[in-house]
């Protein structure tokens, strides 16, 4: 249990930690719920949009909705079970009482752009005296707003969007924001709903009999949706946890995945590794993909496809390629990146960006990962379209002429561009996986070309990504320096796992790169990436490193490393980006790479377990 506090932390600042953190969402955005019941993160009405309430990236200005008990409390947090409903529990001298946080998934029957936060507080035993503050901050803190009550709604306007507060307790006005105090006796409930209002959304009320109504029906979505998983092997809690979260991540109306729903948290606290990560990553979002077609999810896979059919095609003419390495939710190209300096950052960690200009770079291993999911998508969901097979033999066709550039690779760096051996390598899994579709289709290609260029590269690696000195196969041509990215050859089987030079590259790996059980991207200091500072083990490669020693036949080591790579998940099973030197979750959170590379790791180390 946790003791429902804010003080201390870096610099003096009251900040939850990053890992002390539900998530709930209605597939268009999503909130992020403190263990001591306040929202620190809402962005609406998309992922992408403006914050309304961002107290976890400055405490003062961010803005953020407070619900909770008013004296002290030791608190306890937990998902209804099998859904997004988050659960906040407060243990008070008085007695017991819980906030159940939710949005309702939207019928797309029903009225046009209502994105609903429902916060019912129900006292479950005694009695139980809580507080409310809701302190909307418009447009990440810089745009002012009006507050105007009206018959009991506290309407809060800005300049480009309006939310209505309602609650079935009395709200009064406190300056800019709305509060209220009340007390609840054992079976007593009270409800606070927060909606955007405007055009054709007008103020409703959300009386507690409709508030159980959407309760029942959230459940019964997330519930309903659950059940497709076929996955019913070992530690299925986490798979399904991990599942659940990535689709959270997923925008509805377009089948975007976002690689996370959070901006600026920070790497290393107080540095600068601060990143914006509200987008559709190609490599993120196809590797999405193939975690959700293991589990049986083909719809939100077929909805990836028509998205990457919609907006990602290949042929105008970028420096950076056909495709850029990132796109907003709605397929757009602009994502210029900003910085915002009147927000102090996580923990003082500034600067605090929006947009990334990182989508800009020229990142080769994209066209493998995007490549892979649509050979995975014809193979076991449905077959693609003559269309899109054009499309992807136009990406083959581009990879066969390119694959040999240097770029910037896939840990972004911002440090040059180097002949990095992992985009040798998901080049070489863009070329193989379309021959494979070509002949187990019979789709035209130009198959002795394809086959030249995989071979060169096949060839290429071997000869000049392999450090004789090291006995390891490294992170760029011609050099010296570790890099896990290079624990996907064998999951992409490139190498065979058993393979000599294979086996020796794992453990120097291991030796370098892992410390308990976490892995390390590479080392900033040995390979300049053009940033200051440090930062933690990538929770991504951790989760690599456990199939890697599967596929090697160390199972009994890659089920220590596994249950190790458990205990740093949060109270709710999440995981940010990194984990810190002593075990704080550092990044954005929840990361949905993260999340798919655990159950790619369940799925292999439950099989090989037998």
């Amino acid at each position: 249990m946790a003791e429902a506090s804010r003080d201390g932390g870096f610099g003096g600042s009251r900040y939850l930690p990053i890992a002390e953190h539900g998530l709930i969402g209605d597939l268009r955005s999503m909130a992020l719920v403190g263990t001591d019941g306040t929202i620190d993160w809402y962005c609406c009405p998309a992922f992408d949009a403006p914050s309304v309430f961002a107290s976890i990236l400055d405490a003062e200005r961010g803005g953020c909705f407070r619900l909770s008990a008013a004296g002290p409390a030791r608190t306890r947090q937990f998902y209804f079970p099998d859904t997004n409903v988050l659960i906040t529990r407060f243990f008070t001298e008085d007695g017991v009482g819980e906030v159940q946080d939710f949005m309702p998934i939207r019928d797309e029957r029903a009225e046009a752009e209502r994105h609903r936060l429902i916060r019912r507080v129900v006292c479950v035993r005694g009695s139980a005296l809580f507080r409310a503050r809701v302190a909307p901050r418009f447009d990440f803190g810089a745009q002012p707003h009006t507050l105007r009550m009206d018959d009991g709604v506290a309407l809060f306007a800005s300049a480009a969007l309006t939310l209505a507060l309602t609650a079935t307790v009395p709200l009064e006005a406190d300056g800019p924001d709305a509060r209220a105090e009340f007390k609840l006796a054992e079976g007593e409930s009270a409800v606070f709903a927060l909606d955007q209002v405007g055009g054709e959304v007008a103020p409703r009320r959300c009386p507690r009999i409709e508030a159980e109504e959407q309760f029942q029906a959230t459940v019964a979505y997330w519930r309903r949706w659950l059940s497709q998983s076929r996955y019913r092997g070992r530690w299925r809690e986490m798979v399904h946890r991990s599942a659940l979260t990535l689709k959270l991540l997923t925008y509805a109306p377009t089948g975007a995945i976002v690689a996370a729903p959070t901006t600026s948290l920070p790497e290393q606290p107080g540095g600068e590794r601060n990143w914006d990560y509200r987008y559709v990553w190609v490599r993120d979002a196809a590797f999405c993909v193939y975690a959700l077609l293991r589990l049986g999810f083909s719809g939100e896979a077929q909805a990836f496809m028509d998205f990457v059919t919609r907006h990602i095609s290949p042929g105008d003419g970028r420096a950076s390629g056909p495709l850029q390495i990132m796109y907003g939710i709605d397929g757009r190209t602009d994502l210029t990146e900003r910085e915002l300096p009147h927000l102090e950052g996580h923990l003082g960690s500034a600067p605090v960006r929006v947009g990334n200009a990182a989508a800009e770079q020229l990142q080769l291993d994209i066209y493998g990962a995007l490549i892979d999911s649509i050979y995975l998508y014809d193979k076991w969901a449905r077959p693609i379209s003559s269309a899109q097979w054009d499309d992807v033999c136009a990406l083959v066709d581009w990879v066969c002429a390119h694959w040999d550039q240097p770029d910037e690779g896939i840990w972004e760096t911002r440090g040059g561009r180097k002949d990095f051996l992992y985009s040798r390598l998901m080049c070489w899994v863009a070329i193989e996986r379309g021959i494979r579709m070509a002949n187990r289709r019979g789709l035209p290609a130009d198959l002795p070309r394809w086959r030249e260029a995989r071979d060169a590269i096949y060839r290429r690696i071997h000869s000049r990504g392999w450090s004789a000195r090291r006995r390891a196969f490294v992170q760029y041509e011609g050099g010296e320096v570790l890099d896990a990215a290079v624990l996907m050859m064998p999951l992409t089987k490139f190498i065979a796992p058993t393979d000599p030079k294979w086996l020796s590259t794992l453990d120097a790996l291991t030796e370098e790169l892992v410390s308990d059980s976490l892995v390390y991207r590479y080392d900033p200091q040995a390979s300049p990436d053009g940033l200051r500072g440090d930062e933690g083990t990538f929770s991504i490669c951790s989760f690599w490193y456990v199939e890697a020693l599967v596929h090697a036949g160390r199972v009994d080591e890659a089920r220590l490393a596994f249950e190790k790579m458990l205990t740093y998940a949060n109270h709710l099973g999440l995981f940010a980006e990194e984990i810190s030197h002593t075990g704080e979750q550092q990044g954005n959170f929840p990361q949905a790479f993260t999340h798919l590379a655990l159950i790619s790791a369940v799925f292999h180390l439950d099989r090989a377990l037998g």
